[in-house]
């Protein structure tokens, strides 16, 4: 997930303004009834939501709710552009990368006496979600909706015709200097279009059929699902503290080291050049044939196993230098626009979101996992009914292997500088040592 907000920083002042006057221009009365515009970006959880809007106006019919679906780029271009127009939806799904400065700018509303009138149970999320939604004054901005983790999604038929068993892609081990079995695993996916695998001498690197790795991106500045599960095993983190660091560490040896290596798969062949990633879905590339392995979120896991005639696997992500596996824990939430001229409705939006009555709507569908703990299980069964183990995902809460999404203020700013810093590393433009240097611009925003 990645692309910057872009002009939010600019459309704060005029954003706070609007919030004044539109979150009070109605009466109570009025807020709490009428058409609630909500918005989410992934079309995959589309039909869930919907079923859920359904039966909350059944259950509220002084409520209707329109849901937008829009692509992850359009989606934040034009959730800005509402804020500064007066014409933002409603309540609308929130990121951990976001919300700090969307909050810092006044866009969002505080819903505590909401929350506390209303006797929600906080203790009934996930471990460690509910915290997350509370911005640096203390208030909070959204209720949980789901959580994710990282895996490595592979094609069985490809694994088994190249030797490799679903034990070894359990047991992988990763470091920083020749890759580990990891490196080894990836080598031996890929193959040129003459039939050679890149561990067989006369592999062309330059003519590859089948990559070992399957490339997202550059990964800008969280890599959530490019580097990170491998940068945060060397004992590295992204800020100095989380949430509400204020110092990042692109400039550590021990994060260079690792993205020299990313990098260096590329150069190898092992791994798609970033520039041909542009515009493609990798999913789809991976269900094309064209990779062996692809790390990718928990929250894809129904589009990867939905594919017609490929059969999928999910293995856990590789033991680091350090003895332990990793992955960024990212948690969604739903928001209120604090310009809203339905307050009311909308907050029983949200906390309807936040129920069982919708989380195991979602959690049946099997797309992703909702933050309350009853509904999470109740997907993985409905995961397992589907033959999908998803224990490689789950593992990482199980075993509290995860680390969070790094949430600091200037958020857009700071994608805006390592996204060119990061895609420059990653197509083998410049070595990883560059990164200094835009660490510093980086940790400028915060003097």
């Amino acid at each position: 997930m990645k692309k910057s907000l872009g002009a939010v920083a600019v459309a704060a002042v005029m954003a706070l303004s609007l919030s004044a006057c539109g979150g009070g221009s109605s009466s109570s009365a009025e807020s709490a009834k009428g058409e609630i515009n909500y918005w989410l970006w992934d079309a995959n959880q589309l039909p869930a939501y919907q079923q859920c809007a359904d039966d909350f106006a059944k259950a509220n019919p002084d409520i209707s709710v329109k849901i937008t679906q829009r692509g992850w780029d359009d989606y934040w271009s034009t959730l800005t552009n509402g804020f500064v127009g007066g014409t933002a939806p409603d309540v609308f799904t929130n990121h951990l990368g976001r919300y700090g400065e969307l909050a810092e700018n006044k866009q969002l509303l505080a819903i505590d006496d909401a929350v506390k009138k209303d006797n929600i149970d906080l203790t009934q999320y996930n471990e460690g979600l509910a915290d997350l939604w509370v911005g640096q004054d203390g208030k909070r901005y959204g209720l949980p909706k789901d959580w994710d983790t990282i895996g490595l999604f592979y094609n069985e038929a490809m694994l088994a015709s190249g030797g490799v068993t679903e034990e070894q892609m359990k047991n992988l081990t990763w470091n920083p200097q020749d890759g580990g079995t990891y490196e080894q695993v990836i080598a031996h996916l890929s193959v040129d279009k003459n039939g050679k695998r890149g561990d067989e001498a006369g592999f062309d690197k330059n003519n590859v059929a089948v990559y070992g790795l399957g490339l997202n991106g550059g990964g800008d500045s969280s890599g959530q699902t490019e580097w990170s599960y491998l940068t945060n095993t060397t004992g590295w983190s992204h800020t100095d503290k989380n949430p509400w660091g204020t110092h990042y560490n692109y400039d550590d040896p021990k994060f260079q080291e690792s993205m020299d290596w990313f990098a260096g798969l590329v150069e190898k062949g092992y791994m798609p050049k970033l520039e041909t990633t542009v515009g493609a879905s990798m999913a789809d590339t991976f269900a094309a044939g064209k990779s062996a392995i692809n790390a990718h979120g928990s929250w894809m896991t129904g589009q990867y196993t939905g594919y017609q005639g490929i059969d999928v696997g999910i293995a856990p992500t590789p033991v680091g230098p350090e003895g332990k596996r990793a992955s960024m824990f990212n948690g969604l939430a739903d928001s209120i626009w604090a310009g809203t001229k339905k307050k009311d409705a909308s907050i029983k939006w949200v906390e309807y979101l936040a129920s069982a009555d919708c989380q195991d709507v979602v959690a049946s569908k099997a797309v992703v996992f909702p933050a309350l703990k009853a509904s999470s299980d109740k997907a993985a069964a409905a995961f397992a009914a589907k033959n999908v183990d998803v224990s490689a995902f789950t593992e990482h809460v199980k075993n509290k292997s995860t680390f969070l999404y790094p949430i600091t203020d200037n958020t857009a700013k700071v994608k805006g500088i390592m996204e060119p810093a990061m895609d420059a590393v990653v197509s083998g433009k410049v070595p990883a040592s560059s990164l200094t240097q835009a660490n510093e611009q980086v940790n400028a925003l915060f003097k």
